[in-house]
């Protein structure tokens, strides 16, 4: 091979691992929990609408008009057993125009397995964002026997980000619909998923729509912004209304909620907090200053009427745990932003790898404690509240001593610049 065809193809071996952009990486220090499960992924695309809904951006005086209100949505399983791994995604950037092409180990429309019921999973994105976002958690979690549901919220996407309103009232109606979208299925698809027992993950507006699902209503004065659902139509999720109480739903037993937005701006105050009546994980960087970290710790302490958990990746902003990881041609400006789309994704401090890998390890437990009943894993939150303070302890056989405090399913060294708190329902 001359000179020129050996550069030539090393340029073209370059450009493709530029295309690549896995979501399904696993670092080697990697907690516990982290890496993917026995089953074969498949992947399928569904669309579904929603009739009759109010159509925020078409609102004009008292004039409310109605339409169909049309979700595609990503869906992740348990494949035969032989299917292949690998496959890839075609989506765009936070830019809404420049396509990217993600990879993962879902095979796509491959054959769900034949028999068995998986717990579903709801995978809700930010304002903006896609169903692709947060992909990472949708492949890892299939892998270990969930159905997982990512939702592409229309008005809220890169491609079609459009008034806040639409936003504000859509997301836990969006959550709840799908739900029972998933369990009308008449497919094979449908015969594995079980709608009986249902987690929710949200991000930033995510979040928001999975606290309103899950039992916290907004507060009057939220219902009334010029800036947010015109004709005081948020009032629908509005706490102690009839309508709100017939939005929360019996089959949702528990919610992870990344850097959850809302708090911050009065959505919620200590009487709506208590309302939330499922079991949360919060997840947050402790530098957020979009939904504001000290606004999201409220949210934590407020919500009395379950129990909770706060985990803190110190010094991340908001892009802690949930993105993932920039595409590689992210890292390039473009004209339709006055950021670098880059800066949508990753985190100036933190390894987005390592924080996707420690929010599948924390998803991994929680929903086999509360979705399975998998007592075996509450030792992952039987934590020391800072993760640097941890000490390792073990006898001549490698078994914990009692002076072990070094966090459960952490390989010693790797638990750092954390912090993990819980508090008991009515606490």
């Amino acid at each position: 091979m001359s000179r020129t065809s050996f550069v030539a193809a090393l340029a073209l071996l370059a450009a493709g691992q530029v295309l690549a952009n896995p979501v399904d990486e696993v670092r080697p220090d990697a907690p516990e929990l982290a890496p993917y499960g026995t089953f074969p992924i498949g992947v399928q695309t569904l669309r579904f609408v929603n009739p009759g809904q109010i159509d925020v951006l078409a609102v004009t005086g008292d004039d409310v008009p109605l339409y169909d209100r049309e979700l595609t949505v990503e869906v992740w399983y348990p494949a035969v057993e032989g299917t292949q791994p690998g496959g890839s995604y075609d989506t765009v950037l936070r830019d809404g125009q420049t396509p990217v092409t993600l990879t993962g180990r879902a095979a796509r429309d491959a054959e769900p397995v034949a028999d068995g019921s998986y717990p579903l999973i709801v995978i809700s994105h930010g304002y903006p964002g896609n169903r692709y976002l947060m992909s990472h958690l949708g492949e890892n979690l299939a892998s270990k026997g969930y159905i997982t549901v990512a939702i592409d919220h229309r008005d809220s996407t890169y491609s079609d980000q459009a008034a806040f309103g639409s936003t504000l009232l859509n997301r836990p109606i969006d959550q709840r619909f799908v739900i029972d979208q998933m369990a009308a299925l008449e497919s094979n698809l449908g015969a594995i998923t079980d709608t009986s027992v249902v987690g929710v993950i949200g991000y930033s507006m995510g979040g928001y729509g999975a606290l309103v699902f899950g039992g916290a209503g907004v507060t009057q004065a939220s219902t009334e912004y010029s800036w947010g659902t015109p004709n005081g139509l948020l009032a629908q999720h509005l706490s102690g209304s009839e309508s709100h109480a017939a939005l929360i739903d019996p089959r949702v037993r528990a919610l992870i909620v990344i850097g959850p937005w809302g708090r911050n701006a009065g959505f919620w105050d200590a009487n709506t907090l208590a309302g939330l009546e499922k079991p949360t994980l919060i997840m947050a960087g402790g530098s957020d200053d979009v939904s504001v970290y000290g606004a999201i710790r409220t949210i934590f302490e407020e919500a009395r009427g379950t129990e909770r958990h706060l985990l803190t990746f110190n010094h991340a902003n908001h892009n802690a745990a949930a993105p993932i990881p920039a595409p590689k041609e992210s890292r390039e400006p473009v004209d339709t932003l006055d950021f670098v789309p880059f800066e949508h994704y990753a985190d100036p401090v933190w390894d987005t790898v390592r924080m996707n890998n420690i929010a599948q390890h924390f998803a991994t437990a929680f929903f086999d404690l509360h979705l399975r009943g998998d007592v075996s894993r509450r030792p992952y939150f039987d934590l020391i509240p800072v993760s640097d303070d941890g000490v390792t302890a073990l006898d001549e056989e490698a078994l914990p001593t009692d002076d072990h405090t070094y966090w459960t399913g952490f390989p010693d060294r790797t638990a750092r610049g954390l912090r993990f708190e819980t508090l008991a329902e009515g606490e």
